[in-house]
């Protein structure tokens, strides 16, 4: 093959962009090279000067794939996927230098790239619009789901959750997962629903290098931070939840949602950016920035079990559309173009 994959971002815990790489190629008809660099080099400036530097010297003038955001700005014979723009559109939710690179780094390598993939038609239109990029030169490609009602649980890895039923949040601790609001949400609605209904908020704090303090200063009553959790742990907690809420105010994608779907798990989540195109109508949009419109989604999703039982079966429907192999076979499709 003449392909290589840019694979630094798998020096990483397994989350967003690593999760897509992993399924991505794991549904490849043949399997491309892979470069990364040693562990030592794959994070902060190092990693960025292995990609600038040493990554160009590998590749031999074979069609590299840049999976995640990011590439080697002098080397043109490169298809990239860009899955947002966040640093573009919120500088605000990060710090300077990460900021600063990312906003020198995109635009150029947008230029400099032969194609761009990019996983909603928000996050292409922002492309277009920032960094003026003809439409031609963008695809397309959603992202998949895992079925996560095949994800087998052990007897003995079953997670004991405190409380009678719960509403599931999932996301790292950083500004734009909104964590604040919902806690104030689910602060004023406790008389307003069943006693011994919790939440839970699974995810750790985002990397402190790129991400600022997600704000939260005040945990109510009847709520749990898990950290991160293994795969047939967030699965259970999934297909367990009495709905799932995600009021991120940003995605280029937004997995859990569909997560969430897949499980056939009712989902409340914002109306903005890509997360429309994801939910279409199998879940409750409501405002992000309304704490008012978020206590009257959870309190009906909460109490109203013939809502929950109709979302849900649109849920599974809707999810069905996003597969890793639809999305694996048509990112082939776009590398075979311009191999």
């Amino acid at each position: 093959m003449d392909i290589v994959c840019n694979t630094r971002c798998m020096n990483a815990a397994l989350t967003g962009v690593q999760r897509y790489t992993k399924n991505i190629l794991g549904f490849f008809p043949e399997k491309p090279e892979c470069v990364q660099p040693p562990e030592k080099w794959s994070r902060g400036i190092k990693g960025h000067l292995w990609e600038q530097v040493a990554l160009t010297g590998k590749l031999h003038k074979k069609l590299l794939w840049s999976p995640s955001n990011s590439g080697p700005l002098s080397y043109s014979n490169q298809v990239v996927t860009i899955h947002d723009v966040v640093s573009a559109d919120h500088p605000e939710w990060f710090n300077k230098a990460y900021v600063k690179w990312y906003n020198y780094m995109l635009p150029r390598l947008c230029k400099k790239a032969r194609h761009i993939i990019t996983v909603s038609d928000f996050t292409k239109s922002r492309i277009m619009e920032l960094y003026r990029v003809a439409e031609t030169k963008i695809t397309r490609v959603y992202n998949g789901c895992d079925d996560l009602t095949t994800i087998p649980v052990n007897g003995s890895g079953l997670m004991r959750t405190p409380f009678k039923q719960y509403v599931l949040a999932l996301g790292s601790l950083e500004p734009r997962k909104n964590i604040p609001l919902l806690l104030a949400s689910w602060k004023n609605i406790g008389n307003k629903i069943p006693p011994g209904t919790g939440l839970i908020i699974v995810g750790g704090k985002g990397n402190a290098r790129i991400f600022k303090d997600a704000g939260i200063n005040e945990i109510p009553g009847q709520v749990v931070f898990t950290g991160h959790l293994k795969d047939e742990h967030v699965a259970q907690l999934y297909r367990n939840a009495l709905a799932f809420v995600y009021l991120s105010v940003y995605e280029g994608f937004g997995l859990p949602p569909l997560e969430a779907m897949s499980a056939g798990t009712p989902v409340i989540t914002g109306d903005r950016t890509s997360l429309p195109e994801v939910v279409g109508d199998a879940g409750l949009k409501i405002d992000p920035y309304s704490q008012l419109e978020c206590e009257n989604a959870l309190i009906e999703l909460i109490n109203d079990r013939e809502l929950r039982m109709l979302l849900a079966a649109r849920s599974k429907i809707r999810a069905k559309r996003f597969t890793w192999e639809k999305a694996s076979t048509d990112t082939w499709q776009v590398l075979q173009n311009f191999n």
